[in-house]
């Protein structure tokens, strides 16, 4: 199917060049970020690899729409959405609570005897039995705001614009409930390969919770660092997009293979 042809593209933003791509990775976005934070790395994948930024209800393009609050109402309609463009072999790529997008849409996928994504990669996340150790999506306006200025994401610009966070906060908030209110329920391991990518100086995920990933796939398992807060796959983006070129390179050449 033609990205032209598809009319969800809502769900994809911004489009893509390339119109019928041999590959898709679909890149999920952290809490209160946009698909947009994906536009620059169409250009460093692989020929024949399209990046489809998946982006989310209540922002962007797509600001007049309420967002969800519920983690998995959202996957249900992720997958709703997404469904058409998984017509040829595709990938996922997850940060924060986007990872947790990707991981529980390749269970949904399975669930519903659907394709399922060739390689999970899934970066800055705890693995997802582990629980938020400091949920702040219920806290008042004062202290939520304050608890933001430790994830190094949002501009201090920003935090102090009382009118520009009036509009802004509910976003983050629904975003945080997502994720803080999401439970894991134990079930069959994933097939996938599965990455992981950290930042060296995030003090929100620990190493150990990276690793505990492992246990969520039976394929290979690999993790990998970089220099950086949470925010690295920003910070250290030319680094992060050079190890997924070649994580991707080598998924299509193992394809090539068993054709």
């Amino acid at each position: 199917m033609r990205m032209n042809d598809y009319n969800g593209t809502s769900w994809i933003f911004p489009p893509s060049p390339g119109a019928d791509p041999d590959f898709r990775l679909f890149c999920f976005p952290y809490a209160g970020g946009g698909a947009s934070i994906f536009r620059q790395w169409q250009e460093k994948m692989p020929p024949g690899v399209q990046v489809c930024g998946v982006q989310l209800p209540g922002r962007e393009n797509r600001i007049t729409e309420a967002p969800c609050t519920d983690l998995l109402l959202l996957v249900e309609r992720i997958f709703a959405g997404l469904r058409p463009l998984m017509d040829r072999p595709f990938a996922f790529f997850g940060h924060s609570l986007g990872a947790k997008l990707a991981f529980e849409l390749a269970r949904l996928l399975r669930k519903r005897s659907q394709p399922q994504p060739r390689h999970l990669f899934i970066a800055g996340s705890r693995a997802p039995h582990l629980r938020e150790p400091r949920p702040l999506h219920h806290l008042p306006e004062h202290l939520f705001i304050e608890e933001l200025r430790r994830y190094a994401a949002t501009p201090d610009v920003l935090l102090e614009n009382r009118e520009l966070m009036a509009f802004y906060l509910p976003l983050l908030r629904a975003d945080f409930t997502v994720d803080e209110t999401y439970v894991h329920s134990a079930g069959t391991p994933l097939q996938c390969p599965l990455t992981v990518y950290g930042g060296l100086d995030d003090r929100e995920v620990a190493p150990g919770e990276l690793e505990a990933w492992q246990q969520h796939s039976t394929g290979a398992f690999c993790c990998r660092m970089f220099a950086g807060n949470h925010f690295f796959i920003k910070s250290a983006q030319d680094l992060v997009l050079e190890e997924l070129h070649r994580d991707i390179s080598g998924l299509l050449r193992r394809s090539e293979t068993c054709r």
